[in-house]
Protein backbone atom coordinates (compact mmCIF):
# COMPACT_ATOMS: atom_id res chain seq x y z
CA UNK A 1 0.00 0.00 0.00
CA UNK A 2 1.47 3.15 -0.83
CA UNK A 3 0.58 6.84 0.19
CA UNK A 4 1.44 10.63 0.16
CA UNK A 5 1.02 12.77 3.40
CA UNK A 6 1.55 16.47 2.55
CA UNK A 7 2.11 17.02 5.98
CA UNK A 8 3.45 15.52 9.39
CA UNK A 9 0.04 13.27 10.35
CA UNK A 10 -1.09 10.80 12.52
CA UNK A 11 -1.62 7.98 10.47
CA UNK A 12 -3.92 4.48 10.98
CA UNK A 13 -4.18 1.98 7.98
CA UNK A 14 -6.50 -1.14 9.20
CA UNK A 15 -7.64 -4.27 7.27
CA UNK A 16 -11.09 -5.30 7.75
CA UNK A 17 -12.91 -8.47 6.68
CA UNK A 18 -16.56 -8.30 4.65
CA UNK A 19 -18.70 -8.00 7.78
CA UNK A 20 -17.03 -4.76 9.56
CA UNK A 21 -13.95 -6.73 11.79
CA UNK A 22 -11.13 -5.95 12.02
CA UNK A 23 -8.46 -8.11 11.00
CA UNK A 24 -5.02 -6.18 10.98
CA UNK A 25 -3.69 -3.00 12.38
CA UNK A 26 -0.82 -2.34 9.97
CA UNK A 27 -0.12 1.44 11.14
CA UNK A 28 -0.87 3.30 14.36
CA UNK A 29 1.90 6.16 14.55
CA UNK A 30 3.28 9.72 13.42
CA UNK A 31 4.43 9.93 9.88
CA UNK A 32 6.50 12.26 8.30
CA UNK A 33 5.56 14.55 5.15
CA UNK A 34 6.34 12.32 1.72
CA UNK A 35 5.81 9.07 0.05
CA UNK A 36 5.42 5.81 2.79
CA UNK A 37 5.25 2.02 1.49
CA UNK A 38 4.00 -0.55 3.31
CA UNK A 39 4.15 -4.59 2.94
CA UNK A 40 0.65 -5.94 3.78
CA UNK A 41 1.53 -9.57 4.33
CA UNK A 42 -1.80 -11.51 4.39
CA UNK A 43 -0.04 -14.70 4.43
CA UNK A 44 -2.39 -16.14 7.92
CA UNK A 45 -6.00 -14.74 5.46
CA UNK A 46 -7.96 -16.92 3.64
CA UNK A 47 -8.98 -15.63 0.01
CA UNK A 48 -11.65 -13.33 -0.19
CA UNK A 49 -12.37 -9.28 -0.05
CA UNK A 50 -11.11 -6.77 2.25
CA UNK A 51 -11.49 -3.58 3.50
CA UNK A 52 -8.43 -1.22 4.26
CA UNK A 53 -9.01 2.40 6.05
CA UNK A 54 -6.62 4.59 6.08
CA UNK A 55 -6.87 7.74 8.41
CA UNK A 56 -4.44 10.81 8.50
CA UNK A 57 -5.40 13.39 10.21
CA UNK A 58 -9.08 14.62 9.03
CA UNK A 59 -8.86 12.39 6.29
CA UNK A 60 -10.20 9.17 5.63
CA UNK A 61 -10.11 6.63 2.74
CA UNK A 62 -11.46 3.27 2.59
CA UNK A 63 -10.81 0.83 -0.76
CA UNK A 64 -11.72 -2.66 -1.19
CA UNK A 65 -9.48 -5.22 -1.72
CA UNK A 66 -9.62 -8.53 -3.45
CA UNK A 67 -7.58 -10.93 -1.79
CA UNK A 68 -6.49 -14.34 -4.27
CA UNK A 69 -4.31 -17.22 -2.77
Amino acid sequence: VEYYLPHTSFVTLKVFDCLGKEVVNLINESQTTGHHKILFDASNLSSGIYFYELKANDFVSTKKLLLVK
